[in-house]
C-alpha cells in the first residue's frame, strides 16, 4: 500500500478514506492519532492491523460536540460534567458507561468507553465534518514510541494506511489524560497534560494503581518503548559509562560540558564522564516542563535512530506534568 502525506487544506481526502471504511493518521494536540469511524466495526479492526495492536487494549474514541457524546456515552456525573466544561476540548479523556451502539471491538468488550474532544483544528474539522465518532489511538506501532510529527507516524505505518495528514509538531508531546469519574473522587487512569494540580479544585485525586484488567489505553506496564534498551536514572551525573560500549543520554536540562550530539562543549565545567556518552539530547534548556513534555517522544525516537547499545533516561521532577513524563519513562524502561 502507498501512504500519501498531504497538508492540512486536504482534508477532504481524509473525510473521504473515513467515509469509505479506511483509517488515517491526523494531527491532535497531544500525538498523531490513527483514526478510523468508531461505530464501523471493519474500519476499527483496520486499526488494530495497521498498528499490530492486541485486541484486550481498548480505544479513545474522539467526538465533535455534547451530542454525539450523549449517543455513545451515558453522562451521569455532575462531577465529569464539570470537567468537560473546563478542559473540553483538551488533552483529558473520561471514562463513561457505554450505549450498545458502540462496538464491543473498539472497548475490547467492556462496558465502558473512553472519549475525549480534541482541541487540534485539524482533527475538529475532520470529526465535525464527517459527523461521525473517531476511534483513534496513537499512530505508532503497538508499544512504541508514539508519534509526534508526521514524519514519525510514516516511519512507522508508512505502506500500512492509505493517508497521513501533516500538521506540523504537536503541541503538549504526550497522550492525554485518562480519568473515570466517581461521586466526588477523580480517579487518574493515565497522567498526562492535565494534571493532578489541575484537577484537585474539581474534587479528591486518586491514582488508579495495577488494574487487574486493562480499562483504557496506556495502561499495559511495557509501552511507549525504543528498540533499544532504555533504563531510568536518578541524575546522568552518577552515571559511568562503560568502556566500548555506545551510551546514549536523554537529559532533563542540559548537561555542562556536553552538546546535545555527545560532543564535548569547550568548557571545563564537564561532570564524571557524561562526555563518553555516544549521543546526548535534553527536554529544556530553562527547566519548563511543558517543553520536557513537548520534546520527550521526540527526543527518544532521535536516540533510538543513533545504532546505541543503551538509552540512558534521567527522570524529571515528580510535579505537574512530570509525573506523567516519569510515568512514560518507566513503561519505556519495563521491556
Amino acid at each position: 500500500m502507498k501512504t500519501e502525506i498531504v497538508s492540512a487544506q486536504e482534508c477532504a481526502k481524509a473525510i473521504k478514506l473515513l467515509r469509505d471504511g479506511e483509517v488515517v493518521a491526523l494531527p491532535t494536540e497531544t500525538v498523531y492519532g490513527l483514526a478510523a469511524d468508531a461505530l464501523n466495526p471493519d474500519a476499527v479492526a483496520k486499526i488494530f492491523e495497521a498498528k499490530e495492536r492486541p485486541r484486550f487494549d481498548p480505544l479513545i474514541v474522539h467526538v465533535p460536540n455534547g451530542k454525539m457524546l450523549d449517543e455513545i456515552a451515558t453522562l451521569e456525573s455532575e462531577l465529569a460534567r464539570k470537567l468537560m466544561e473546563k478542559f473540553w476540548p483538551g488533552p483529558l479523556t473520561i471514562v463513561f458507561p457505554k450505549r450498545e451502539i458502540v462496538p464491543d471491538i473498539v472497548t475490547a468488550g467492556l462496558e465502558t468507553v473512553a472519549v475525549r474532544m480534541s482541541a487540534h483544528p485539524i482533527f475538529r474539522e475532520v470529526v465535525r465534518k464527517l459527523n461521525r465518532p473517531l476511534a483513534a489511538p496513537g499512530a505508532n506501532q503497538f508499544g512504541r514510541i508514539s508519534p509526534t510529527t508526521a514524519q514519525h507516524v510514516f516511519g512507522e505505518l508508512g505502506g500500512r494506511i492509505p493517508l497521513i495528514v501533516d500538521g506540523g509538531a504537536t503541541e503538549h508531546g504526550i497522550e492525554s489524560t485518562i480519568v473515570q469519574v466517581a461521586s466526588r473522587v477523580i480517579e487518574v487512569w493515565r497522567r498526562g497534560p492535565i494534571t493532578d494540580e489541575m484537577l484537585r479544585p474539581f474534587g479528591e485525586v486518586r491514582e488508579q494503581t495495577s488494574p487487574v484488567n486493562v480499562g483504557a489505553p496506556g495502561q499495559l506496564p511495557t509501552h511507549y518503548a525504543p528498540r533499544t534498551k532504555l533504563i531510568v536514572v536518578e541524575s546522568l551525573g552518577n552515571f559511568c559509562v562503560p568502556p566500548g560500549r555506545r551510551i546514549g543520554a536523554l537529559a532533563f536540562r542540559p548537561v555542562a560540558g556536553v552538546t546535545d550530539s555527545g560532543r564535548p562543549r569547550p568548557t571545563t565545567a564537564a561532570t564524571n564522564a557524561s562526555s563518553d556518552f555516544a549521543a546526548m539530547h535534553h527536554l529544556t534548556e530553562r527547566g519548563d516542563l511543558r517543553e520536557a513534555a513537548a520534546n520527550f517522544f521526540w527526543m527518544l525516537r532521535e536516540l533510538d535512530a543513533e545504532n546505541l547499545d543503551l538509552i540512558v533516561a534521567e527522570r524529571v521532577p515528580e510535579e505537574g506534568i512530570g509525573a506523567a513524563i516519569n510515568d512514560r519513562l518507566t513503561r519505556a524502561a519495563t521491556n
